[in-house]
């Protein structure tokens, strides 16, 4: 298994994989309240069957190339992850996301986790347009993709029925041309 490192701090990123399901689970309901105000996953990662088979989900789709899943490790500790919901390399784009439990917020964990992934997308795989759905309503995830230097492309309008109510979505990209150029400035 190999681990990339995320900074000085110790943090790295690693493949998460269905052999892990009892420590995701572990994760999730670590930060089941928190990470479920704008996120459907604790509501599908229940038990470790569930678990199990959200994980086998994006093990599946790693190995058809159509998405991916890596976790966020602090002092040996799962406290996060990112993804790419969707990865379709034919059309060159890609659908990136997140989430951390409460041990993981404030240290900008999610912003260098997701520069190594669209890092990877962009120059390894040949990703174009990475996007970053987020729901209106969460900020600490719109200030993400501001500070990877996404741009809002537009706001879908009560898209998103999550728990019995409508939210508005909003859809961020970075272009890899885009990414590339702000890459090297940085």
């Amino acid at each position: 298994m190999y681990a990339i490192s995320l900074g000085d701090d110790g943090a790295e990123l690693r493949p998460l994989e269905p052999w892990q399901a009892e420590e995701f689970l572990a994760h999730i309901d670590r930060g089941r309240e928190f990470i479920g105000q704008h996120n459907r996953l604790p509501d599908i990662v229940t038990d470790l069957a569930s678990s199990r088979a959200f994980l086998q989900t994006y093990a599946d789709k790693t190995a058809a190339d159509a998405g991916r899943i890596c976790g966020i490790w602090t002092d040996g500790k799962l406290v996060g992850a990112v993804i790419f919901r969707r990865m379709d390399v034919g059309q060159r784009t890609a659908e990136a996301g997140c989430w951390l439990e409460p041990a993981g917020v404030g240290k900008g964990l999610v912003t260098r986790a997701v520069r190594v992934i669209i890092d990877w997308a962009v120059e390894e795989r040949g990703i174009h347009r990475v996007e970053w759905w987020v729901s209106s309503a969460n900020e600490p995830s719109i200030a993400v993709a501001r500070r990877l230097g996404m741009t809002k492309d537009g706001v879908l309008r009560e898209s998103y029925l999550y728990r019995g109510k409508r939210h508005d979505e909003e859809i961020w990209s970075v272009l890899a041309p885009d990414w590339r150029a702000a890459r090297q400035t940085s």
